[in-house]
């Protein structure tokens, strides 16, 4: 895992994970771009923290996800792709197909090689 100089603030997002010292941690680098990528947003003014907090809040305490925690980061991801979409950044259905089109690349992908949308099967038909 991977450590993530944050701000005090940051750092006291509900849920995230935690080294033993209480520092946020990252199991998977997407994780931790996801959680930057947020971060930025914010601080662009995009959005107000308690904005993003509640889209997180509602999408941790969905019935379906894990009792775990353990898929933290897949309801991050939906939270912001939830928000993206009511600020009118991105619509639902495109973040969708992005996914859909970066799980198919990386299903691709030979092992070791870097995973890019352009080996996508279905893009390289187009």
């Amino acid at each position: 895992m991977s450590q993530c100089d944050t701000s005090p603030s940051l750092i006291q997002s509900p849920g995230l994970p935690r080294s033993a010292d209480g520092a946020p941690v990252f199991a998977e680098p997407w994780q931790a771009q996801a959680f930057g990528l947020t971060v930025h947003l914010h601080e662009q003014g995009l959005f107000s923290w308690g904005e993003w907090a509640a889209h997180l809040s509602h999408e941790v305490h969905r019935k379906e996800r894990a009792a775990d925690g353990s898929d933290y980061f897949e309801a991050w991801v939906a939270a912001l792709s939830h928000l993206l979409a009511e600020k009118g950044v991105a619509d639902e259905a495109s973040v969708s197909a992005l996914q859909e089109s970066w799980q198919r690349a990386a299903e691709a992908t030979p092992h070791g090689q870097p995973i890019e949308l352009a080996n996508d099967p279905m893009r390289r038909a187009s």
